[in-house]
């Protein structure tokens, strides 16, 4: 198998994943995953669509990672994985990436500031006289 790729966006972050066959690392911005996300809760975020699909430690991940915060970034890591492993074996990993809800693009962005109030929804303070 050659190598495959895939894209994972969430908020601002862009993820291009590229996987080959090998034994299971995972380099993010040329540093292993554990130096790039030093939190176990977004190494955890990262890895759940091969531990949903038992495919950890199958495939070599190479990720390039632009913009967004942490979460964002790692949320965007999830879903390239995701659709990177259904250009792998569809018939094999979709339907659970797809019952486990990885395979959905959150669309929800950060709504813009809006000029003359304080921010995108909130006014300032009402004042009748």
């Amino acid at each position: 198998m050659e190598q495959k790729h895939a894209l994972g966006r969430r908020k601002s972050a862009v993820a291009r994943v590229y996987a080959v066959p090998g034994k299971g690392s995972i380099v993010i911005n040329g540093r292993e995953l554990a130096d790039y996300f030093k939190e176990a809760s977004l190494q955890y975020i990262v890895n759940q669509p091969l531990d949903v699909t038992g495919t950890a430690g199958q495939f070599d991940i190479k990720v390039t990672l632009v913009g967004g915060g942490t979460k964002g970034q790692a949320e965007a890591v999830r879903l390239g994985i995701a659709r990177v492993l259904c250009e792998i074996d569809k018939e094999a990993y979709r339907p659970a990436l797809k019952a486990a809800g990885f395979l959905t693009r959150d669309p929800r962005e950060v709504e813009r500031k809006k000029p003359g109030q304080p921010g995108a929804r909130r006014r300032f303070q009402f004042s009748k006289r």
